[in-house]
C-alpha cells in the first residue's frame, strides 16, 4: 500500500478520525497545543505499529521489550513497524513561562524599569522623581504660571519641608531640635504657629508638621526684571535644598490656592509610600525583590483540602482524619490538646464527622485562637500540664508540609493538598508595588497576559504613540529586539499562545 489509512481512531481527545497519511514521505502534523497530533502519531500510529511488531517476535523476544496496550483504533492499514523519539517536555519548572524561556520578558523587564510609570498601589496616584534641578525649574515656572495670571498683587508662596506626615506623637523633641536649627515658624495641620511659643498636641492624634523654609514674594514686573529672575533662581535652589534634606527628600511649594509636593525620591505625594530605586529585578517573579511575599512569584498557594482529609463516615476516635491515623496509636501532648479542646468545646471525637455542625468541624479543623491547659504525665510519669493555644488541625498540617525536610512526610501530606490562587497578588506574581509601575496603564504581567499575535502588533504600531521622545529614545533598542521575537514567534504558529503560559503546559512536539 502506498498510504497508511486509518479508520475511527478515538485515542484521548481524537474523535473518530478518518485519515490517509502517503508513505514514502515526510509528514508534518501541525496544530495548537492539545489538537491531538501526539494522540495520533504516538500513541496511536506508533503504539500499534510497536504492539504489531512485538506480537510477531517470538515470546522468548517479547519478554525484553513488553508489549503495548491496543489503541482505541477501529482500523489501520499499510502499517509497518515503527520506532518514535522520546516526547519531552520543555520544562518541568513551575516558574518556567513562554516569556521567560524566549527571554522575551527579560526584555520586558528592562523596559519597565526604564519607561514604567510608577503609581502607588494604594491611592493610583503617580509617583515621579526629580532631581533639585528639575524641582527648582518646575517651581520657578509654577511662580511665573501664577504671576501672569495675577498680575494687580504680588504671590506669596511658602517653600515648606514636611517633616511630618500623619503620624501620632506630641514633637515636642522635633521642635526643640528645629529651634535649635534656627526655624521660627512651622504650620501644624495647616495652621501656623511661631517655635518660640508652646505647642501643645494631642499625642493620640495623627499630625502633620511642616517647617517653613522660605516665604517668597512674586509679582509679574519683578518676572521682567532679569537680575531678579536670576536671584529667584538661587534662592529657590537654596531653599529646596534645604528642605529636602530636612524631611528625607520631600518639599512643597505652597500658595494660596493650593499645595505642591516634590519628591526626589519615588515616593507618593498623597500617602507618602516610597518606592526603592526601579530595577529589572523588582520584575522577575523568581527574584525576592518583586516576588509576591505570599506566594514566592508562583501565584497559587497549597492549602489543605477539608475534603480530602475526613472521612464522613468516621468519627475522629474512629481515624476519621486520615492525616492523623497514626497520632490515635500513641498517647501524645498533641492528641491530649485536641481531647482537652473537643471537652472544653462540647465536641465530640465519637461521632461520625459528617454529623458534626459546621461550628464544631470548624473548632477542631481551624481552631480557636484560644489557650487551654493540658495535663498528662511526662516521660517520667509525672503528671504536668502545659498551656498551648489551639490553632486547628489543618493550619498544624500546612505548617507540617511547609517546613518538613522529609520527603516521604510532603508526599504523604501532598495527596492532601489543593491549589488556590493567591489571595495577595491574585495570581499576578508579583508585589503590589511592582504591579503599581505601567506602561499605557498595563501593568507587566498584564502585558504578558495578551496573544504574542495581538502583542507584536502592539509593539510594532502603537507603542510609540503612546512613549515620549525621551523614552521612545530609550526604549528603542529594547523594542526591537522584543518585536524579533515576537515576529518569530508569531511566523512559527505560535501567535495563539500568550508569553504568561507555564512552559510545562506546552507540548514537546
Amino acid at each position: 500500500m502506498s498510504a497508511i489509512i486509518i479508520t475511527g481512531a478515538r485515542e484521548h481527545n481524537l474523535k473518530n478520525l478518518d485519515l490517509s497519511i502517503p508513505k514514502d514521505r515526510f509528514v508534518v502534523m501541525t496544530g495548537v497545543s492539545g489538537s491531538g497530533k501526539s494522540s495520533l502519531a504516538f500513541d496511536t500510529i506508533y503504539a500499534e505499529g510497536q504492539r504489531r511488531y512485538v506480537e510477531s517476535l517470538s515470546s522468548y523476544a517479547r519478554q525484553f521489550l513488553g508489549l503495548m496496550d491496543k489503541p482505541d483504533v477501529d482500523r489501520i492499514d499499510g502499517l509497518s513497524p515503527s520506532i518514535s523519539i522520546d516526547q519531552k517536555t520543555v520544562s518541568h519548572n513551575p516558574r518556567s513561562t513562554v516569556g521567560t524561556t524566549t527571554e522575551i520578558y527579560d526584555y520586558l523587564r528592562l523596559l519597565y524599569a526604564r519607561v514604567g510609570h510608577p503609581k502607588c498601589p494604594f491611592d493610583k496616584t503617580e509617583i515621579t522623581k526629580l532631581s533639585l534641578d528639575e524641582i527648582v525649574q518646575r517651581a520657578q515656572e509654577q511662580l511665573t504660571t501664577q504671576a501672569a495670571n495675577h498680575k494687580s498683587a504680588p504671590n506669596v508662596f511658602q517653600i515648606l519641608s514636611p517633616v511630618v506626615r500623619n503620624k501620632k506623637g506630641e514633637f515636642k523633641d522635633l521642635f526643640a531640635n528645629l529651634r535649635s536649627k534656627g526655624f521660627h515658624d512651622i504650620i501644624v495641620d495647616g495652621q501656623n504657629f511661631n517655635l518660640s511659643d508652646e505647642i501643645s498636641l494631642l499625642k493620640a492624634n495623627p499630625h502633620t508638621i511642616s517647617a517653613v523654609i522660605d516665604t517668597v514674594s512674586v509679582s509679574h514686573a519683578d518676572l521682567k526684571n532679569p537680575i531678579f529672575v536670576s536671584n529667584l533662581s538661587s534662592r529657590l535652589t537654596t531653599s529646596f535644598q534645604l528642605a529636602l534634606s530636612l524631611s528625607v527628600g520631600l518639599a512643597i511649594l505652597k500658595s494660596e490656592s493650593q499645595e505642591i509636593l516634590y519628591s526626589e525620591n519615588f515616593a507618593c505625594s498623597v500617602c507618602g509610600h516610597a518606592l526603592p530605586e526601579i530595577e529589572p529585578r523588582m520584575f522577575s517573579f523568581n527574584s525576592p525583590l518583586g516576588a509576591c511575599e505570599q506566594c514566592k512569584g508562583l501565584g497559587i498557594i497549597e492549602k489543605i483540602d477539608p475534603e480530602r482529609i475526613i472521612n464522613p463516615r468516621l468519627s475522629y476516635n474512629q481515624g476519621g482524619i486520615l492525616p492523623l491515623n497514626r497520632l490515635l496509636l500513641s498517647e501524645t501532648w498533641y492528641t491530649r490538646l485536641i481531647q482537652t479542646v473537643a471537652e472544653t468545646e462540647g465536641v465530640s471525637l465519637t461521632t461520625p464527622l459528617g454529623q458534626l455542625t459546621d461550628q464544631e468541624r470548624q473548632i477542631l479543623l481551624y481552631g480557636t485562637g484560644r489557650e487551654y491547659e493540658v495535663v498528662g504525665r511526662n516521660l517520667k510519669g509525672k503528671v504536668t500540664s502545659i498551656h498551648e493555644i489551639w490553632d486547628g488541625i489543618i493550619p498544624r498540617l500546612e505548617q507540617r508540609y511547609l517546613e518538613t525536610t522529609s520527603e516521604w512526610s510532603r508526599m504523604d501530606l501532598g495527596q492532601y493538598i489543593r491549589q488556590e490562587l493567591c489571595p495577595s497578588c491574585l495570581g499576578l506574581k508579583l508585589k503590589k508595588a511592582v504591579l503599581a509601575i505601567t506602561i499605557d496603564n498595563l501593568n507587566i504581567i498584564e502585558m504578558t497576559n495578551q496573544p504574542v499575535s495581538d502583542l507584536k502588533v502592539y509593539f510594532e504600531k502603537s507603542l510609540a504613540l503612546i512613549l515620549s521622545p525621551y523614552e521612545l529614545q530609550v526604549a528603542k533598542g529594547i523594542i526591537k529586539e522584543v518585536t524579533t521575537r515576537l515576529n518569530f514567534l508569531d511566523n512559527v504558529g505560535l501567535g495563539y499562545l500568550d508569553l504568561a503560559r507555564a512552559s510545562r503546559t506546552l507540548s514537546g512536539g
